[in-house]
C-alpha cells in the first residue's frame, strides 16, 4: 500500500511538472520594451526627415551637354503615375497585414493547447495573450522593416545624387549661357538649371528607386511568412502561386517605374537588391523565421527502479571481496615504499588468498 501512494504522489508530481508553465519576467521587460519603443520612434523620426524636410541636403552632380541618357521627356509628378505611390504604399501596408492576421488566426484556434504558450508581462496578474503577442511581433518587426527601407533608400539618394532620365527636361539648362558647344562638355555649376527647384531636387533622387525596394521588401516578408507559416494539405499550388504573385506585383513596380522614365534600370535593380535583402535579415536574423520559442524542457527527475511487476526493487548492499582489499593494501605498501624492489607476500597471507579463492 505504501509503495502504491508513493508511485502515485510521483505520477502526479511528474503530471504537474508536464504542464507547460507560464513564462515568467523580471522588471528588466519593461525596460526592453521601453528601448524598443525608442529605437521605432527614432528610425520613423528619420524617415520623416528624410522624406520631407531639407535637413540632409542632396548631393549635386553635374551634367554633360545635351547627354541623351537624361534627355527623356518628363513624364509629369508621381501622382500622376500608373502605380502612384499611394498605390504602392497601401498595397505594401494592406497586404502583409491581412496577411499575417489570417496566417496568425488560423494557426492559433488550429494548434492544439498542450502547444500554447502563455506569457507573462510584469506580474502574476498581467497574461500576455500568444495570438496578440505574434501578432504585434511581426508586424511590428515589418513596420520597423518598411522605415528602415525608406531610410536606406533616401540615403541612397541623398549621397549619390543620380539623375533621373528625365533630369534635362525638369533642370531646362540654358545651354547658351553655359557654353556647350560639344556634348563631351561637363556642366558643374549649381545654379545651372532654370526650372521648377522642387522638380529639379526630385529629378537628381533616382538611386536607388524607393518604391521598387519597399515593393520588394513587402513582397518578400510576405512570401516568407505565406511559405514558413502556412501548412496547405490537400494542395501544393496555393502557396507558389500566392508568392509568385507577389513577387510579380512587386517586379511590376519596377518596370512601370522604368517604362515613364523615372528610374533608369540600375536604379531599380539596387531598389530591389535593398528591400530584399533587408526584408531577408529580419525573418532569418531578428523573428527567427516565424517559429514559436519553444521553453526549456523540464528537468530530467530520477525514478527508482522497479522490476517488471511495478514493484519497487530493494538496493542490496555492497560487499567488497577480500582479494580486492588484499590488492588495495599491496599497492598502498607499494606507494609507500621507494625502493625499486617488490614487496615479499607473507606465507600465511597467500595461504588466506588460497583458501579464500577455493571458498569463492
Amino acid at each position: 500500500v505504501r509503495g502504491g501512494t508513493e508511485q502515485k504522489e510521483e505520477g502526479s508530481t511528474m503530471a504537474a511538472e508536464e504542464k507547460p508553465a507560464a513564462k515568467s519576467s523580471s522588471s528588466i521587460v519593461p525596460c526592453f520594451l521601453f528601448v524598443e519603443l525608442v529605437i521605432m520612434a527614432g528610425t520613423v523620426l528619420l524617415a520623416y526627415y528624410f522624406e520631407y524636410t531639407d535637413t540632409f541636403p542632396v548631393h549635386i552632380q553635374g551634367f554633360f551637354c545635351f547627354d541623351k541618357a537624361f534627355s527623356k521627356p518628363y513624364p509629369g509628378p508621381d501622382e500622376s503615375s500608373n502605380v502612384p505611390p499611394v498605390l504602392v504604399y497601401s498595397l505594401v501596408a494592406a497586404i502583409p497585414t491581412i496577411t499575417i492576421l489570417a496566417g496568425e488566426v488560423m494557426v492559433f484556434f488550429m494548434r492544439s493547447e498542450g502547444m500554447q504558450e502563455k506569457t507573462i508581462v510584469t506580474a502574476d496578474c498581467c497574461y500576455f495573450n500568444p495570438l496578440l503577442r505574434r501578432i504585434i511581433r511581426f508586424l511590428g518587426v515589418y513596420t520597423f522593416g518598411v522605415f528602415t527601407t525608406t531610410i536606406f533608400a533616401s540615403a541612397g539618394q541623398v549621397v549619390t545624387g543620380n539623375q533621373t532620365p528625365h533630369f534635362l527636361s525638369a533642370c531646362r539648362p540654358n545651354y547658351t549661357a553655359l557654353g556647350c558647344h560639344s556634348n563631351l562638355q561637363y556642366i558643374t555649376e549649381r545654379k545651372a538649371c532654370t526650372g521648377n527647384p522642387l522638380i529639379v531636387a526630385s529629378a537628381r533622387k533616382s538611386f536607388p528607386s524607393k518604391d521598387a525596394a519597399l515593393s520588394v521588401f513587402s513582397a518578400v516578408y510576405t512570401v516568407m511568412y505565406v511559405t514558413l507559416v502556412f501548412r496547405t494539405k490537400g494542395t501544393r499550388l496555393t502557396k507558389p502561386t500566392l508568392s509568385l504573385t507577389l513577387l510579380c506585383l512587386a517586379m511590376l513596380v519596377g518596370v512601370v517605374r522604368v517604362a515613364e522614365y523615372r528610374n533608369h534600370w540600375a536604379d531599380v535593380l539596387a531598389g530591389y537588391f535593398t528591400g530584399g535583402a533587408i526584408a531577408v535579415f529580419l525573418v532569418t536574423c531578428v523573428i527567427n523565421s516565424f517559429q514559436q520559442t519553444k521553453p526549456p524542457p523540464p528537468p530530467v527527475r530520477l525514478q527508482r527502479p522497479e522490476s517488471v511487476l511495478g514493484m519497487p526493487m530493494v538496493a542490496l548492499p555492497c560487499v567488497e571481496s577480500p582479494l580486492e582489499k588484499l590488492q588495495g593494501d599491496l599497492h598502498s605498501l607499494r606507494s609507500h615504499d621507494h625502493q625499486p624492489h617488490r614487496v615479499p607476500v607473507p606465507p600465511d597471507v597467500l595461504k588466506l588468498s588460497r583458501s579464500i579463492s577455493s571458498e569463492v
